[in-house]
């Protein structure tokens, strides 16, 4: 088999670490997607992965897959996790647990609806504040009275938004990330906690309901390679923040190998 890698980042320690499993029953090649003479030249294999986001390397998944070629995961299913407006309509539509999100077109004009009274209309004090569009560097914030809000849009003011009401939790995100239907957890201090966080285990063992909630994020937006960030509300209640289309999964022994194997069977 010959798999290919759109990336710009082949040492990057998943891809590197499913290349060494593949190696050396299987070619891998590396597409970077600004490097189109390289793309042109190598563009064929049985499958593709992609760990890309940005617009050249989806029109080449999108190419790709117009010849018929198995792309993981799709242009669409990865650009779905670009939108943070979109994904939250989706996901409340087939009745995941997804935090209520608003739109706004920008975070001026957000800031101009914010008085000096208990919140934003409909909806108090604290809120997360978020870059509609999902990319490395968004803004990501909580918000708890119209001053943060203004200090904010200095300098992020043309930055089209969304809203969601602050869920109180216990001070940690909880991000479970699948590779096919292989589940991997961990814990991470949630960048919305105030003060110290509860005290927290090491969290490889989500309950069987957060992994089987896990695995319909997966059939909702269409994905095979993925992450959910999921807070506990309470008394294990589950409520998603995000979802991240080919997440990094940096250290989680077992997933290079289950990425491997991934693209093997949709090779096959």
């Amino acid at each position: 088999m010959r798999v290919g890698l759109i990336t710009p980042d082949a040492g990057h320690p998943l891809l590197a670490g499913a290349a060494a499993a593949l190696s050396p029953a299987h070619e891998v090649v590396v597409l970077d997607p600004r490097d189109e003479q390289a793309v042109a030249a190598r563009a064929r294999a049985d499958v593709y992965l992609l760990k890309a986001r940005d617009p050249r390397a989806l029109e080449l998944a999108r190419a790709l897959e117009r010849r018929g070629a198995p792309v993981v995961n799709t242009a669409a299913a990865t650009e779905r996790c670009q939108d943070r407006r979109g994904m939250a309509e989706l996901a409340r539509r087939a009745g995941l647990p997804f935090a209520a999100t608003t739109a706004f077109a920008s975070l001026d004009r957000l800031a101009g609806q914010a008085g000096d009274g208990p919140g934003l209309p409909g909806l108090p004090w604290p809120v997360v504040v978020k870059s509609r569009r999902s990319r490395k560097g968004d803004l990501v914030a909580r918000v708890d009275d119209a001053e943060r809000l203004r200090q904010l849009s200095a300098g992020w003011g043309e930055e089209p938004v969304v809203v969601q009401a602050f869920a109180p939790n216990n001070g940690w995100d909880h991000k479970l990330y699948a590779i096919g239907d292989r589940v991997f957890a961990g814990l991470r201090r949630s960048e919305m906690a105030q003060g110290d966080p509860e005290p927290a285990q090491p969290w490889t063992e989500p309950p069987a309901r957060w992994t089987e909630l896990t695995l319909r994020v997966g059939e909702v937006f269409a994905l095979d390679v993925y992450g959910v960030d999921i807070i506990d509300t309470g008394d294990g209640a589950p409520l998603i923040v995000d979802v991240n289309a080919f997440p990094g999964l940096r250290g989680r022994p077992g997933a290079p190998e289950a990425l491997a194997a991934l693209a093997l069977r949709r090779a096959g």
